[in-house]
């Protein structure tokens, strides 16, 4: 740095001083301009705090609105706008429905349903991700752009002002000390940085119907949304009403149960499937072999199969968002999808949900 800028700087500071606790008075800017910088302020805090807030609104589970903040740069980087990488709970759903709806056969009511369910919901994922792109591209991305640029540049603009009035005052605090030439020079400099950020200011302020404009992207992203999925949601609502009357109006079949097998008790020795009225001998109060039979009901859990994906909690987890899966210390969950490097997705008694990955011990883990 020259030495004229070391000798601008400590004016600056030497003026700063004066005035925290000297209570030296500095050079009074207009209140029409105190006015432009104080909405202007409003609307820098404005910004920043719907641009979150949106992201909220469009998904309120917080790894998913991780990932949604990650799309803008992804985009960026790849020239284009993909779908968003993370799952939408209406797909997640749709899956489930329609992989159990052909698990039990479409010939069947509730399989059929569950199917016709199932794609419903995926087409409404496809909606919400829609809604997802649209949102970030004529609202989200748009004001983000007026905090990196426009209002980082007031900011700039404001910051270089009262640098140059700190340098102005302490100049004109010590006229005769200081040339004449150097105190002009520095009034000049101080109402050059006026204009400039009064300017830049007011045209942020005047040219307020481009915030409007995006508001109004977001409303019809919205209405778009809702009238598809009022569309596929009232098609969904016709083909079941239909399956329900079909279903009524068919002859109700008649249960005819099996005739029952005849066992013969009369042999206790049978090879295979037959009573025994003999009871098998205790094991040895010394043997060193554990009985097969206890360690096998000692480490299966009821209603869970060994080979399916599952996981043991390691402490209890309070879900605090929509979408999130709370359990106890012990509790076994079934795991049915891995959002992320942090984030499971499983069921426990009936619930299905979000929950961290460092909670839980996986027991079997997902297939690849």
């Amino acid at each position: 740095m020259s030495v004229a800028g070391l000798k601008k700087q400590f004016y600056k500071a030497s003026q700063m001083v004066s005035e925290k606790v000297g209570g030296a008075e500095g050079t009074k800017l207009d209140d029409d301009f105190r006015d432009l910088e104080r909405k202007v302020d409003v609307t820098s805090k404005a910004v920043a705090e719907v641009i979150s807030k949106t992201s909220e609104y469009l998904q309120p589970n917080p790894a998913s609105r991780a990932k949604l903040s990650m799309l803008n740069t992804m985009s960026k980087i790849r020239g284009q706008v993909k779908n968003p990488g993370y799952p939408q709970a209406e797909g997640l759903l749709g899956e489930c429905m329609a992989k159990y709806g052909r698990d039990l056969g479409e010939d069947t009511n509730f399989g059929a349903a569950l199917v016709d369910v199932g794609e419903a919901m995926r087409r409404l994922a496809e909606v919400k991700d829609s809604l997802d792109i649209d949102v970030k591209q004529n609202f989200i991305d748009p004001l983000q752009s007026l905090c990196d640029k426009d209002l980082r540049e007031i900011q700039h603009h404001l910051k270089k002002l009262e640098g140059r009035r700190l340098d102005y005052d302490y100049k004109k605090k010590r006229q005769g000390k200081i040339p004449d030439e150097e105190v002009r020079q520095a009034l000049e400099k101080f109402h050059e940085s006026k204009e400039v950020a009064e300017t830049s200011m007011y045209n942020l302020l005047e040219t307020d119907i481009e915030q409007v404009s995006q508001l109004s992207s977001l409303v019809e992203s919205q209405l778009q949304y809702h009238k598809q999925a009022v569309q596929v949601l009232e098609e969904l609502s016709d083909k079941l009403r239909d399956r329900m009357t079909e279903a009524q109006s068919r002859p109700r079949r008649e249960y005819t149960p099996k005739p029952k097998p005849i066992f013969d008790f009369g042999d206790n020795n049978h090879s295979n499937g037959g009573y025994s009225t003999s009871m098998a001998p205790p094991p040895s109060r010394n043997s060193a072999q554990p009985s097969f039979l206890f360690a096998t009901l000692s480490f299966r859990k009821p209603g869970l199969s060994p080979e399916q994906p599952s996981c043991k909690a390691l402490y209890d987890f309070e879900p605090e968002n929509e979408g999130e899966l709370g359990f106890h210390e012990g509790d076994i969950i079934i795991l049915t999808n891995q959002i992320d490097e942090n984030w499971y997705e499983g069921m426990l008694n009936g619930q299905s949900g979000f929950f961290p990955l460092n909670y839980v011990e996986v027991l079997v883990p997902l297939p690849h």
